[in-house]
């Protein structure tokens, strides 16, 4: 994490790419546990997180620079617990965790190409000045 308000938005993007890493474990381990009895889906709590933090304001910008990034942290936690979609007890469904895994996934991949482009601008900005 960068310790300047004037990079956070790469730490606010870095939070994002952090609570997607810890998507794709979760996501794995539903996946590994698709034929363990009683084993109930996890997944991640993020999005809701951030799009609480910025919203209700008029600057994006202004938002982002004073975000508290310490409470802004990805939370694990079980889907539908009482859910079962087999006799087993287990609610995991292989298709839904190999869609959410590839989306996932391109949603990290996304999140490290916005950091590094904003690195590069940076780098840009330092070079012509």
């Amino acid at each position: 994490m960068v310790l300047s308000n004037a990079y956070n938005y790469i730490n606010v993007l870095d939070k994002a790419a952090d609570a997607s890493w810890i998507r794709n474990d979760v996501l794995a381990n539903n996946i590994a546990n698709a034929d363990t009895p009683n084993y109930k889906r996890k997944d991640v709590q993020f999005e809701t997180y951030l799009a609480n933090a910025v919203a209700g304001t008029d600057s994006l910008d202004e938002t982002v620079s004073t975000i508290d990034l310490d409470g802004l942290n990805a939370t694990t936690y079980t889907e539908q617990a009482n859910l079962s979609y087999r006799l087993d007890g287990n609610n995991v469904d292989l298709s839904t965790e190999n869609v959410e895994l590839a989306k996932n996934q391109l949603k990290y991949y996304t999140l490290m190409d916005s950091i590094n482009n904003e690195f590069g601008r940076m780098k840009t900005a330092t070079r012509t000045s």
